[in-house]
């Protein structure tokens, strides 16, 4: 098998970076991409150089992935992300209630009352008593009270 591989050491590489490839889809996080890219353009130079020495072959595999894995870490490092703040209240409902606006169904008194939204009840604050069908909007979230203001029409 030895005498094999080294008789056609382009089909190695490749088979090399087919199975990081592989790998990859495991959940590696992006460096076995890298790695496996690396192999499969060294099986393609070594095809196309096939009297490169074992030395050069694995140098420059070992070049290409650092170089790489560097150059996918600068890259991911400096683009701006797409997902902006909502990345930032993910999994957090009253967070993501900011800015919505519904109906009391309830009065407020003392600055305090209930508000649904959805299918859900919140405990409300406000910083006066509002009358039943005033239109209110979320403005921020203390804990586990959402902090509202009236919309004045």
């Amino acid at each position: 098998m030895v005498e094999q591989i080294a008789a056609n050491p382009q089909w190695f590489w490749i088979t090399l970076g087919g199975l990081l490839l592989a790998a990859e889809m495991l959940g590696a996080s992006g460096y076995l991409l890298w790695s496996g890219v690396s192999a499969v353009v060294v099986g393609m130079v070594v095809w196309l150089l096939p009297q490169l020495a074992w030395e050069w072959q694995g140098a420059i595999f070992a070049v290409m992935t650092i170089a790489v894995a560097y150059l996918w870490w600068y890259w991911l490092r400096k683009r701006p992300t797409s997902a902006g703040s909502g990345s930032q209240v993910l999994n957090q409902r009253n967070r993501q209630l900011i800015g919505t606006r519904a109906t009391l169904t309830e009065p407020m008194h003392n600055g305090v009352g209930r508000i649904n939204i959805g299918d859900s009840s919140w405990r409300a604050q406000a910083n006066e008593d509002l009358p039943i069908g005033t239109e209110v909007e979320v403005v921020a979230v203390e804990g586990v009270t959402l902090v509202i203001r009236a919309i004045i029409r």
